[in-house]
């Protein structure tokens, strides 16, 4: 029985392990610092305690997380020759990065949903989208992460590994695992059914919402109030985009399949490149955000001047 799995897609040291570790180990610190600066600055400015900047604290602190299930690992494998994981590493990998991945959706879906009333209703926007609705809607989103991926989880547990072990993957994923199982494991079907129901309803509500919005905008009388209106949804439609797309790539391929190479390059993108634009995007496309960012690195130099 197999009770590991091998990674076959790593160069090793010798082979420029290195070469891939110091930007990927660049990439990641940026990632965790850029996703903790944003979640930090929206705690702590008063100034940013509404709706939307809460979504976007709470899909910051995701990103970390979600980022944390895969890229420390690759980092280990770039460097060890034991390019290994164990059964019990590899459901726990599979299971958070999927867990955080849809929770990411439908948060993403809560702030589409925030946007539409903003924009769409703006005079009962105070009145609907209070703290405690996008508490309750941020809960909703990881029971819904959470509780989804368990059975699936709990199903690929309890069947027998006896072949070969190795995964042409960056890391854990569903069919590269599910294939080198020795029984049949036709039943996925149903639950990917599960699955892609849930990634497309969160895509129609966002994209209708997007429309309803793009609609709403273009119809506005006053220059200013549009392109006030338009930056302020740039930086979410952006992060949709890159999401759902990373995501119809990577998992919505019917039928297609692609060299362990593009298989790769893909799941680079998916796991590596989106958490790495989301914080720029949201940093460097939003003036709120830059103030209070620039207020915040301000307040600590005039206390750390003080101190001395």
């Amino acid at each position: 029985m197999v009770t590991e799995f091998l990674f076959t897609v790593f160069p090793n040291m010798h082979e420029g392990g290195l070469f891939f570790f110091i930007p990927l180990f660049l990439i990641y610190g940026f990632i965790l610092t850029g996703n903790l600066i944003i979640f930090i600055v929206v705690q702590l400015d008063v100034a940013l305690h509404t709706p939307m900047y809460f979504f976007i604290s709470v899909l910051s602190f995701l990103e970390t997380w979600y980022s944390t299930t895969t890229i420390p690992k690759m980092l280990s494998n770039l460097l060890s020759e034991q390019k290994t994981i164990s059964l019990v590493g590899c459901l726990m990998q599979m299971y958070f990065f999927h867990s955080l991945g849809i929770t990411e959706g439908c948060v993403l879906t809560a702030m589409a949903i925030d946007r539409y009333i903003a924009i769409c209703h703006p005079l009962r926007y105070p009145t609907i989208m209070t703290s405690k609705l996008s508490i309750q809607l941020t809960a909703g989103s990881c029971l819904c992460g959470f509780l989804l991926v368990l059975p699936k989880i709990a199903w690929i547990a309890t069947l027998p590994f006896c072949g070969s072990n190795q995964i042409h993957q960056i890391f854990c994923d569903f069919t590269p695992v599910l294939s080198l199982a020795c029984t049949d494991t036709s039943l996925v079907v149903i639950m990917d059914a599960i699955h892609g129901a849930e990634i497309l309803a969160s895509f129609l509500v966002i994209a209708l919402s997007y429309t309803r919005i793009i609609v709403v905008i273009l119809g506005m009388p006053s220059a200013e109030g549009l392109q006030k209106a338009f930056s302020t949804c740039a930086a979410h439609l952006a992060v949709f985009l890159l999401f759902f797309g990373s995501v119809a790539v990577m998992y919505l391929r019917f039928s297609a399949t692609y060299s362990v190479f593009w298989d790769t390059a893909i799941a680079v993108t998916f796991v590596v490149l989106v958490p790495f634009l989301n914080p720029i995007i949201y940093s460097l496309r939003n003036k709120d955000m830059k103030d209070a960012i620039r207020r915040l690195f301000c307040y600590q130099k005039a206390v750390g001047g003080a101190g001395r």
